[in-house]
Formats: structure tokens, C-alpha cells, sequence
């Protein structure tokens, strides 16, 4: 047990690898033995991993149609940030519902953690809240939501994990960097080269999202420098976004000009607004509700 539980005498992949393998394991069977223990009852009916999953997928690519067609040729876009909803569906009705309210907002961005412990029923329960947006929206794949079987269950409702879109004149780049989960095999350098290469020509500026900020305790190491650096290769990218740590947060993290904007979780009920201007500005908000 000291391979994760002591930090100090274990190399930090090592360490963040065998967490989330023991963190998966530890879930896996409880789910198991409750089985067992419950075979006359109806409370579990299938594997809570089940990725036999029905109702809507691929949500992504479908919204992102309806965003690039409602964003066409507009050089002042408007959007809603929102993040970490996981087990706190109430309050993401009311976000929902606030969102829809405003009757300003272009598309709404997902920073992640949808479920908490990636299990069937969370992914279902969340996709009930966030389609009834009425209007388009994308998730981003947060740390919780890759627990066991949950990429399977993320990649079949809403698609790829690494996503980009153009909205207007500005392109979004939408990553994955958990990398307690996935080690140093994110972010994926090589999607953000060939997406960079096929950015439009009619792109002015560029917005990055993603769960983990670098330098978090799931984005570290070497690959924090690079990636910014390959995102500041992209047309004039103007922020990021991020969520994981349940706050609000603005912090420039490498003391450049470029704000990373933090999104809080659906349990303090609070999202951004964050509006860019065609005069090339950034109008931020924070909403409640």
C-alpha cells in the first residue's frame, strides 16, 4: 500500500498511476460484492459499468454542427462555462435552467466531471440534465468520468476526448489532460499538431479548454511549458479554460497575459460568461443563480 499512500519515496507517475488503478479497483469492488450480497434485490439490475448505454451519443459532433452553423461568419460570440456537475443534479437543473433563461448565450462549454465515479446510471442522469439545454452545447472528459469503463461510456455519448470546432472567427481547441489516468500520455501533442494545421484561414483567435490546468496535481511535469507553448502557436490564443477544483478562479500561470479561467462546480451555483467582442476583447462574467 506505500506505492501510493507515500508520496515522498515514490516517483509522482508511479505514485498518480497506481492511485487511480487502485482508486478504479476499490469501485469495481464494492459494485461486485454488492452483487453478491444483493442477488433477490433490483437495486442492481445490470454492471454498473454497463456501456450498453440508450438514448442520445455522439452529442458532440452533433452539436458542434449546430454551432458552427449558428456561429457562421460572426465575429462576436458569446458563451457559458460550466464544470464539475457530478452527483449534484438539482443544482445543474437550476444551471440549465438559468442558462436557457438568459436568451444571450451562443453555445455552453462543459469543463468536465459529469459523473463521480463514471458508473452507467451518473452518465445517464447527466445526460438528462445537460439535454435540456436549448441550446448547443459540448463536454470535455474530466478525471472522474474515466473510471473504469467510463471512457468507453464518455467516447460513446459524446465522442472523442480531444475536440475542436470553429465558431465564428474564433477556433476552440478541447483537451484532455487527466493525467492521473492516463500518465504522460496527455496532452496529446500530436492531435494539437494536425489540429493546429487545419485551423481556417479565416480564424482571428483561438480559446483552449480543458478539466486540469498544468500545474495541477493531474497536469505536471515537463508537459505543462510545452503545452501552453503549443497552444501560444495557435492564432492569437486568448484564454483557456479549466475546471477540477470546484472554485472560481483567474490566475495567469505563466505570466504572459494569458488567463487561465476556472470554472466552479454546480454545487456553488456559479458559471462563467465570457463573451468574445468583435472589437477583440474579453468580457468575463460570473453568473449565479
Amino acid at each position: 500500500m506505500t506505492t501510493f499512500v507515500a508520496f515522498a519515496t515514490t516517483d509522482r507517475e508511479i505514485y498518480h498511476r497506481t492511485f487511480a488503478e487502485v482508486k478504479t479497483s476499490v469501485l469495481q469492488s464494492i459494485f461486485f460484492l454488492g452483487s453478491l450480497l444483493l442477488p433477490g434485490c433490483d437495486l442492481i439490475d445490470v454492471h454498473p459499468y454497463d456501456a450498453d448505454i440508450d438514448g442520445a451519443c455522439d452529442i458532440n459532433a452533433q452539436n458542434i454542427q449546430r454551432i458552427e452553423e449558428r456561429c457562421a461568419g460572426r465575429n462576436e460570440i458569446r458563451i457559458a462555462v460550466i464544470s464539475d456537475t457530478q452527483r449534484w443534479y438539482d443544482e445543474t437543473e437550476d444551471e440549465v435552467n438559468h442558462i436557457n433563461s438568459r436568451g444571450d448565450i451562443d453555445f455552453v462549454i462543459h469543463c468536465g466531471d459529469l459523473t463521480d465515479f463514471s458508473v452507467t446510471k451518473e452518465f445517464e442522469w447527466m445526460r438528462r440534465e445537460l439535454e435540456k439545454f436549448t441550446v448547443p452545447y459540448v463536454v470535455l472528459l474530466g478525471n472522474h468520468d474515466c473510471l473504469g469503463n467510463g471512457l468507453d461510456l464518455f467516447r460513446k455519448i459524446y465522442g472523442a476526448e480531444d475536440f475542436s470546432f470553429t465558431a465564428g472567427d474564433t477556433h476552440f481547441v478541447c483537451l484532455n489532460t487527466n493525467g492521473l489516468e492516463f500518465g504522460n500520455n496527455v496532452p496529446d501533442f500530436q492531435f494539437i499538431s494536425n489540429d493546429r494545421a487545419n485551423v481556417p484561414a479565416t480564424v482571428r483567435r483561438t480559446v483552449a479548454a480543458m478539466h486540469c490546468k498544468p500545474n495541477s496535481d493531474q497536469f505536471y511535469g515537463e508537459n505543462t511549458v510545452k503545452f501552453h507553448e503549443e497552444m501560444k502557436k495557435y492564432p492569437s490564443l486568448q484564454f483557456c479554460l479549466c475546471g477540477h477544483y470546484h472554485s472560481t478562479k483567474v490566475e495567469y500561470p505563466f505570466d504572459d497575459g494569458i488567463p487561465y479561467y476556472q470554472c466552479a462546480a454546480a454545487k456553488n451555483r456559479e458559471y462563467l460568461i465570457i463573451t468574445l467582442t468583435k472589437e477583440g476583447g474579453i468580457d468575463y462574467e460570473v453568473a449565479t443563480y
